[in-house]
């Protein structure tokens, strides 16, 4: 039974997330009715990295697929891409031994978070516009005390009785392009609502109503009442991309760049 690679790209406004479900239409839903069409099978195995949240988009999201029958991966990938509605695509499948698995294998990952300066018709459902005057300086200078090892407790409505949410993040990035501030997040693994809740911290730094030094505060995690209320402040999920999912030997450095660019308005 073959195994292979898919590396998928989809905007998520219209699905109720990645994960498969009974009352809801999901990208996971759709890619495996795609593939049963396209493979003729009932029983193969489909597995994704990790799920994203409804209206969450995916630029490099990757899963495994075992089928029965080999076929060549570039005729698999145009087969399933022929049944795929228009919002979700295969950038690529490719044939990969038994020991690759897509979620267990995956060693770090990263977002991207897209926040526009000014209104846009068209980039909307993928940027979050803040109307407020937002200091760059400050966002990256708070950026920077999120790396490392923290208690994402107050990031997160995980439970901590049931799962720990301690994660360790790399690195946290902030750049321009155009009337954009890009937002790069990478890391172990993520919790739900965890980069869109630093990234509405972060919006907040830059208005000037959190003084960065909360942070400290915030990421010593633990029992009680957050200083700030950050459930509030999550950021909405038009301006979320899993940016990458990272393997072993995969390269780390990427360009930091908009997934959809929105360029100054002209009089």
């Amino acid at each position: 039974m073959p195994r292979y690679k898919l590396t998928i790209e989809y905007a998520g406004t219209k699905y109720s997330g990645w994960q498969k479900q009974k009352n809801a239409r999901t990208v996971q839903g759709e890619l495996e009715k795609a593939i049963g069409e396209a493979v003729r099978e009932k029983d193969f195995e489909f597995m994704g990295s990790g799920r994203t949240d409804a209206g969450v988009h995916a630029l490099r999201q990757v899963a495994h697929l075992d089928v029965r029958k080999p076929q060549p991966a570039e005729t698999l990938r145009r087969a399933i891409n022929d049944g795929l509605p228009a919002d979700i695509h295969l950038l690529a499948v490719d044939t990969v031994p038994h020991r690759f698995h897509a979620r267990h294998g995956a060693v770090a990952r990263s977002y991207l978070y897209q926040i526009s300066r000014r209104r846009s018709a068209f980039a909307k459902p993928f940027v979050w516009w803040v109307r407020e005057p937002l200091d760059l300086d400050r966002m990256r200078a708070a950026a920077t005390r999120f790396a490392g090892m923290h208690d994402f407790q107050a990031f997160s409505d995980d439970d901590p009785d049931e799962k720990s949410t301690s994660v360790l993040v790399d690195d946290m990035v902030l750049a321009e392009d155009g009337e954009l501030i890009l937002v790069r997040v990478a890391g172990s693994h993520f919790i739900w609502k965890m980069v869109r809740r630093m990234v509405g911290v972060l919006v907040e730094i830059g208005k000037g109503q959190i003084d960065p030094d909360e942070l400290t505060r915030l990421l010593a995690g633990g029992p009680g009442d957050p200083p700030v209320h950050v459930a509030a402040l999550t950021a909405p999920a038009a301006g979320l991309f899993l940016e990458r999912v990272y393997y072993d030997g995969d390269q780390r450095t990427w360009p930091l760049q908009p997934a959809f660019p929105v360029r100054p308005a002209r009089g």
